[in-house]
């Protein structure tokens, strides 16, 4: 083993005196030793058995110095990772009630759910400055998510557009003309056209879309994301979206979605969960079942009336709403869920996975233009749970 293979050997193990290493660390090592220590030597953290306590301190200067060092020392990825560390191993929820520590913080979803999770108890002082913390991240998102979301959807509602029996007010001259070229007659200087073209019927939304959000703390990453694509969605002309999010209460926030910084705001996560009472709200709110897509995101632990709930998911399938189920849609994978649920819900013919945000503008494009989303999950291999 080279040298340095052993310094690294010597930074992650810690230097206490059976590393085995040898290596003695000075400079910026040294430092970056330091930092790391500070969060990983602690009593009950998975240490090295040191028996050394956490080395942040209570005082604010001594966290804030440590946030701007592992800034220094390492890429945002893992200041990510190490800053969600602190918050669990060490309980710094001090890092989010201090103005200079959120502007040092690197903002990312996962912090956005905690700050989500807090934002009943942020002091005064902190709140705006949390709210730009969010607001870096949403915006981030946006320019992000927004394009493939927006055009996914647009590409399956336009080719749902055209009547081929319009009425004489729907006829859409142009394609109608173009369509029916072939069929000009020289002799009348005129097109007789065979095949009409119309625009459809003028309404204000082709599709209904109502996006239902478990707002327990595990949905933290999901609702931030949900959030993010109820905004996009709710930009589109062609789709009605509604906003639904729930616990043991359910909570309109559609008129949140122009922007989605409040929206996340009003998201209060914790506390129980009762999909029944969500699903009720949500078939009272469904006027046109068939041109709807609900879109249910929660790991289906039910803390309600669970046969109430399935009776709900009955009629609604029944009615011919399009049901998905969403286990998670972030990227971290499925949570734990409740498997009995997921198996009723799958026999209903309703689709029950964990989706990536990658794939979830190709998801509501297949879905707005009813094609069979447990063929499309399982080309894009995600899992169905059954």
């Amino acid at each position: 083993m080279n040298e340095e293979q052993l310094r690294k050997w010597r930074l992650i193990l810690g230097g206490h005196q059976h590393d085995g290493t040898g290596i003695n660390l000075s400079g910026q090592d040294l430092a970056m030793d330091n930092t790391l220590s500070a969060l990983y030597d602690s009593n009950g953290g998975g240490g090295t058995g040191s028996g050394k306590e956490g080395g942040l301190g209570p005082s604010s200067p001594n966290v804030n110095r440590w946030l701007g060092d592992i800034r220094s020392f390492f890429p945002s990825s893992v200041v990510q990772v190490m800053q969600r560390d602190a918050l669990e191993r060490l309980n710094l929820t001090q890092m989010l009630f201090e103005k200079e520590m959120l502007e040092n913080v690197e903002a990312d979803v996962h912090l956005v759910a905690t700050l989500m999770t807090l934002s009943r108890v942020i002091p005064d002082k902190t709140k705006d400055t949390a709210r730009k913390v969010v607001r870096k991240v949403v915006d981030e998102l946006m320019r992000k998510l927004s394009q493939p979301m927006q055009q996914a959807i647009s590409g399956s509602l336009n080719r749902s557009v055209r009547n081929r029996r319009p009425r004489h007010n729907e006829i859409n001259w142009h394609s109608t003309i173009l369509k029916n070229l072939k069929h000009y007659q020289p002799e009348y200087k005129t097109i007789i056209p065979e095949i009409k073209i119309g625009y459809g019927r003028r309404r204000s939304s082709l599709k209904d879309v109502v996006l239902c959000l478990d707002q327990s703390g595990s949905m933290g990453t999901s609702v931030v994301y949900s959030g993010i694509f109820g905004a996009v969605m709710a930009s589109i002309p062609a789709i009605k979206t509604r906003m639904i999010v729930f616990d043991t209460a359910v909570a309109d926030l559609t008129e949140e979605l122009d922007d989605p910084v409040e929206l996340l705001f009003g998201v209060q996560l914790g506390g129980g969960t009762d999909i029944n009472s969500a699903l009720t709200y949500c078939k009272q709110i469904i006027t046109r079942p068939l041109d709807t897509v609900l879109v249910l995101i929660t790991d289906l632990y039910e803390g309600g009336n669970q046969n109430e709930m399935r009776k709900r998911a009955v009629e609604l399938t029944a009615a011919g709403v399009q049901v998905i189920v969403l286990l998670a849609l972030n990227d971290d994978g499925a949570p734990s869920y409740d498997h009995n649920n997921a198996q009723f819900l799958a026999g209903l013919g309703i689709p029950v996975f964990a989706c990536t945000p990658d794939k979830f503008p190709d998801l509501m494009a297949h879905a707005l233009s009813k094609q069979d989303i447990s063929i499309w999950a399982a080309k894009e291999d995600l899992i169905l749970r059954k």
